[in-house]
């Protein structure tokens, strides 16, 4: 169980306008992130890049930021809507001290959080944040700047030109898009703006839908939760492809040409395939979590590519793929990491390398799944007031060793809080379907009639 109390496993998470996103409290952590900077001595001084998604809420949290780091000395730079990917790329591009993310990701409007990127793009350590986290909530000597070492705040206006060429320069320069029809939901989160953008210019024709955001309607019937979206779009205007991104655009769900949905497990299957034919695929392995379906291994075996796999959340993915020299890895929510040319998840990049492989490979994207084999999996989501250790839950242990039993090592079991919302999830996975959807109901009742 995380003891933290302000960093969960992506950062800082909550409802906005209320603790810890309060304007209070988002000054202070503006200062604590400058002291961290500060201790450092650098010639220069610091500098922070701050990007956002569409929540209304994003106004009342970036400057509330850029009040506590620039009244410490800190430079900002306000670069308004982008993607996650788009800043952690920019933090590393414009030689920034740290990145700053505000995005609750595939949440609804009301809820937000504050994601910080190191100097190389990466997620802040561990050590980083309990350090910053000790200074937010038991204080520490604050140094302010005298006014003639204030910190100032810039606007940064070409900041959906840089990422475009980035995400560009991941597609082949023997390749193009022209003649593809595609389908592209932004969610109405951080990718309205850039997501259309390096389809275009490679030639193809997008069809858009999630890009009229009000600043309360990110994620609210459309993006990456909701792929069906994106999958009457493809019926209805015969499209090769359908891109649904989440509200910041760090996950992906792709629909095929005949409107089957392609999950990550799916997605990972077929860009790790193409890498090892190509000979990119480092130690010929994937990084997946434990929420990927065991199909991924059935369909991977064969081609002589292992699965390593991580506890959920892309931090674990990444943190594994560093310690253990892979290159690739995801998952299965749409959260895919080229580790040779990103440092988080990216939809908008994931879904250009598909594109280039539907390209190099001359199939449509139907012909690069027909080899997955997918095992029966039911997840179950259920809400609880609080994340009590589940020995101290009434039934627990007697229920989950029941399942465990009848499943005879055949299949996988697995229940864990939300490292990001108040919530348990369930997930069973075996041979029979109705074994999996009787089990998996059979575990959420426990914790629909536990007393939290």
């Amino acid at each position: 169980m995380n003891q933290r109390k302000l960093f969960g496993t992506d950062g800082i998470r909550g409802i906005a306008n209320q603790y810890p996103l309060d304007p209070e409290t988002m000054v202070k952590l503006g200062k604590a992130i400058a002291a961290v900077l500060l201790k450092e001595k650098k010639k220069h001084k610091p500098r922070i890049v701050i990007g956002k998604d569409t929540r209304l809420s994003g106004y009342l949290i970036e400057y509330s930021l850029a009040a506590g780091l620039v009244s410490m000395g800190v430079d900002v730079y306000l670069m308004g809507t982008l993607p996650t990917p788009g800043v952690a790329y920019l933090t590393r591009s414009m030689r920034m001290d740290f990145g700053v993310v505000i995005s609750a990701s595939h949440n609804a409007y009301e809820d937000n959080g504050v994601k910080i990127f190191s100097a190389d793009g990466h997620k802040l350590s561990d050590d980083l944040e309990n350090e910053i986290e000790r200074m937010v909530l038991d204080g520490f000597e604050e140094r302010v700047a005298d006014v003639s070492s204030l910190g100032k705040s810039f606007r940064i206006n070409d900041h959906v030109g840089r990422y475009t060429v980035f995400l560009k320069s991941c597609f082949p320069a023997d390749y193009s898009l022209d003649g593809f029809k595609i389908g592209l939901d932004c969610a109405n989160g951080a990718a309205y703006q850039v997501g259309s953008q390096p389809f275009h210019e490679l030639g193809a024709e997008v069809v858009v839908r999630g890009v009229s955001p009000s600043g309360k309607n990110i994620n609210s019937g459309f993006g990456s939760l909701f792929p069906e979206v994106v999958r009457e779009l493809v019926l209805e205007h015969n499209l090769d492809i359908g891109i649904s991104l989440d509200g910041d655009a760090d996950r992906v769900v792709l629909v095929d040409e005949n409107g089957l949905i392609l999950d990550g497990d799916q997605i990972l299957a077929i860009c790790a395939i193409d890498l090892k034919e190509r000979g990119l695929l480092k130690r010929d392995t994937v990084v997946a979590t434990v929420m990927s379906n065991y199909g991924l291994e059935k369909t991977l075996s064969p081609h002589g590519i292992k699965v390593v796999r991580t506890a959920v959340g892309d931090r674990y993915v990444i943190e594994e793929m560093k310690s253990g020299g892979y290159n690739f890895g995801g998952e299965q929510s749409g959260h895919i990491v080229f580790g040779d040319w990103a440092t988080t998840g990216d939809g908008l990049m994931t879904a250009l390398m598909v594109l280039a492989i539907v390209c190099r490979k001359n199939k449509k994207l139907s012909e690069l799944v027909e080899g997955f084999v997918r095992v029966p999996q039911t997840l179950l989501n259920v809400k609880v007031d609080r994340k009590i250790p589940f020995e101290q839950i009434k039934n627990y242990s007697e229920t989950i060793s029941k399942i465990e039993k009848s499943l005879m090592g055949q299949g996988r079991l697995l229940v864990r809080y939300s490292g990001t919302e108040n919530k348990v999830r369930i997930l069973v996975e075996c041979e029979d379907d109705v074994f999996c959807e009787k089990a998996a109901a059979e575990i959420a009742r426990v914790f629909e009639n536990a007393s939290f």
